[in-house]
């Protein structure tokens, strides 16, 4: 089995190719430009040296007499530092060269030096300048001084310049590879000394994690900048496909939702609606990387919580007309035994003349047997609390569909009841308790109008109690009054609205 290298090790290779390619092309670089400035430098000496020569009173009239000729060009060729200095004649016959069997050959170097025009460039591996030497008397080209210097190669000629460029790059190698061991060091101890192969398997786990478990997760950074999110909590919260990394006061959140999220709304199992349905929301701030938000889908969990709070409420109800049936006996046993039988009489005609008035009331003004029958059932429970349930002047309701009676009998049923708690709060000496309900059908909409005998909800809190889902009885406690938000959506969904003024709750639910 193939051992697999550490993550050290592999930085450490890696650094080190770079570090090598990279002086290397420095080392070449230099090279390239020394052996261009030795080129140029050369070209300067040479046909300097080639000038002093040509300009001698012995070579310009000595141009036919090698004899003569050779002592001047050897000296110039000694002192200079060239590698040779020629005479040639005008028919390019060489007078004079360090080297005897080069003399009386024809040299077939291309020039322009008998032109009278100096020359200087590279012929072979060697740098040449050829300077015309002039009659002194018919100032006429007769011939020409070559001086040259042989081309070093290019490691020969960074060797040989004062600065040794190839010691510097080995010292800048022995920095680089120090560099990289202390880097590969750190990079080691900042991972907790996991390798490659492990950090992936975390990375590939926490995918898995994430994008597996049935809760929405959201990573938030300190700016409150989205890092991460799931699947799950991106269907939870209708996020765009380009959310992370954007701020959530840029997302198209509702206030509530966006409070809790940045953390200004604290505490645990928060509840927010979105795209209809309520959620629960923790955040967990990490010190100094921002926080972690976790949501959970409570929609299906909510509607069986009124589904119980519905059977509560009928069993309330219905024990609550127990218990009013069962003192009016006791009332109607106690009369018998006082053999008070006029009085037994006048007291049955009394409740039940009531309870018909009551249902003569709700059954002329509506017209639809779930609504009817809600408001029937709760007039008994607001007689057991000490608070009289009467029907508003201009109350009228016919038949209307399915949906609608539905969401009529869930906006009424929450809007009585929270009447009922704001009232329960109240002093119990007084008997002017009292809650009107007042059921309109008009062209469009089916309007929905309760208001009681409280104080009604602070104006500045008029927004809130429906946002938050905040109660009339403790607007501080959002899960308390989550039946206020879910009017609210059931309104909105149907193109409605719903208000608050003081004590007056204002539904409406077009058709």
């Amino acid at each position: 089995m193939r051992r697999r290298r550490s993550l050290a090790s592999q930085l450490l290779v890696w650094q080190l190719v770079v570090v090598t390619l990279l002086l290397c092309a420095v080392g070449a670089l230099t090279v390239v430009q020394l052996g261009s400035n030795f080129r140029s430098n050369e070209e300067r000496r040479m046909l300097s040296v080639a000038e002093n020569v040509a300009a001698t009173n012995v070579v310009q009239t000595s141009m036919g007499n090698w004899r003569i000729l050779a002592a001047p060009a050897e000296t110039a060729r000694s002192l200079s530092g060239a590698s040779y200095v020629l005479i040639v004649d005008a028919r390019r016959i060489v007078i004079a060269s360090p080297d005897p069997a080069q003399i009386g050959s024809k040299l077939d170097t291309p020039t322009t030096a008998l032109d009278g025009k100096a020359w200087v460039g590279t012929v072979d591996d060697s740098i040449e300048a050829h300077v015309p030497v002039f009659d002194e008397q018919t100032r006429k080209v007769n011939g020409m001084v070559i001086a040259g210097a042989i081309e070093p190669g290019l490691f020969a000629g960074a060797l040989n310049q004062p600065v040794d460029v190839l010691r510097y790059l080995a010292i800048a190698l022995v920095i680089g590879v120090t560099g990289s061991l202390l880097l590969a060091r750190r990079v080691k101890n900042q991972t907790l000394g996991l390798e490659p192969h492990e950090i992936t398997a975390l990375v590939e786990n926490r995918e898995a994690l994430l994008h597996g478990i049935r809760e929405g997760v959201v990573g938030l950074d300190g700016q409150n900048r989205i890092t991460l999110v799931n699947d799950h909590a991106s269907d939870l919260l209708a996020l765009p496909e380009d959310a992370v990394g954007r701020s959530v006061e840029e997302l198209e959140l509702n206030d509530r939702l966006r409070d809790v999220l940045t953390g200004r709304a604290t505490g645990v199992d928060q509840l927010v609606l979105r795209q209809g349905a309520v959620l629960t929301v923790n955040r967990m701030p990490i010190e100094g990387a921002g926080a972690v938000v976790t949501l959970r889908d409570r929609t299906e969990l909510l509607a069986l919580q009124h589904e119980l709070d519905a059977s509560q409420h009928a069993t309330d109800t219905l024990r609550a007309q127990a218990h009013e049936f069962a003192n009016r006996l006791h009332t109607i046993a106690g009369l018998i035994s006082l053999k008070e039988y006029d009085e037994v009489t006048n007291y049955v005609h009394q409740i039940s003349s009531a309870q018909d008035q009551w249902r003569a009331e709700v059954s002329s003004s509506i017209g639809d047997p779930a609504v009817a029958a809600l408001l029937i059932a709760k007039a008994s429970l607001a007689s057991e609390r000490g608070t009289a349930l009467r029907m508003g002047p201009d109350s009228v309701l016919g038949r209307v569909d399915e949906a609608l009676s539905a969401d009529l009998v869930m906006v009424l049923g929450n809007l009585v009841d929270n009447a009922l708690d704001a009232l329960s709060s109240l002093s119990t000496n007084g008997a002017g308790k009292w809650i009107e309900v007042g059921v309109m059908q008009l062209d469009d909409e089916v309007q929905v109008v309760v208001r009681d005998s409280g104080p009604g909800v602070a104006p500045e809190l008029a927004e809130e109690v429906f946002r938050h889902g905040f109660t009339t009885k403790a607007a501080s406690h959002g899960e308390r009054g989550i039946g206020l938000a879910l009017i609210r959506r059931a309104c909105l969904r149907r193109g409605g609205s719903v208000s608050v003024t003081g004590s007056v709750f204002t539904a409406r639910l077009p058709w």
